[in-house]
């Protein structure tokens, strides 16, 4: 919606206390949820296909083929998502233990970005399109986590999906995407969970 330059209003919810507001239109307990007058739409990538179609610019390639793809890209979200989050590991030991998946699918992310010589900085080349609204929230905290404590130089080996993670972490509409206190309400996800990453945390 940021780039689109839609006007809303967002709200902000605690997963873990769920207003029964939101519990009424959220089929699944699950954000994000956006009220079309009045009707709710949910799951991410319905929402963005629905804006792609009823607001311009359209974010998705215009040729079939390619926007097939990018689609194929953004359902691969879930899958990505679990198999690179290092961080949720609770010990030293875990951590390296999920490193080689974690790899696996950077390489197919590595692949996947560099396609037909692409040269970026998003993944369809010098513009945003949806599969980097998909990726952003997560190549982004893989990025900050990993650099800032974990230090395991996993993005090293992959610099196409370094290089577009930082692209994403450094864009004004992704930063704003998230609440200002995102950071510390992250920081205490991860104390919850019993990351490893905890005790780093503390000593910063």
């Amino acid at each position: 919606m940021r780039v689109k330059d839609v006007e809303f209003d967002v709200t902000y919810i605690d997963l873990r206390d769920k207003p029964d507001w939101f519990l009424a239109i959220s089929p699944h307990g699950k954000v994000p949820v956006l009220s079309v007058d009045e009707t709710p739409l949910f799951e991410s990538n319905a929402i963005a296909e629905f804006l792609d179609e009823v607001v311009s610019p359209a974010l998705h390639p215009s040729d079939p083929v390619e926007r097939a793809r990018h689609r194929a890209w953004t359902d691969y979200v879930p899958t990505f998502s679990s198999g690179v989050s290092v961080y949720y590991a609770k010990t030293t030991d875990e951590v390296e233990s999920r490193l080689p998946t974690a790899r696996k699918h950077l390489e197919k992310l590595e692949e996947a970005v560099t396609k037909d010589g692409r040269d970026g900085p998003f993944f369809g080349g010098g513009e945003i399109c949806l599969v980097d609204a998909a990726y952003a929230p997560f190549l982004s905290r893989l990025l900050w986590i990993d650099e800032t404590y974990l230090k395991t130089n996993l993005l090293d080996d992959f610099p196409a999906v370094k290089a577009w993670a930082r692209a994403l972490s450094n864009d004004a509409r992704v930063k704003a995407s998230v609440p200002e206190n995102f950071e510390e309400e992250f920081k205490k996800g991860l104390k919850r969970r019993g990351s490893v990453v905890a005790p780093m945390l503390e000593a910063a």
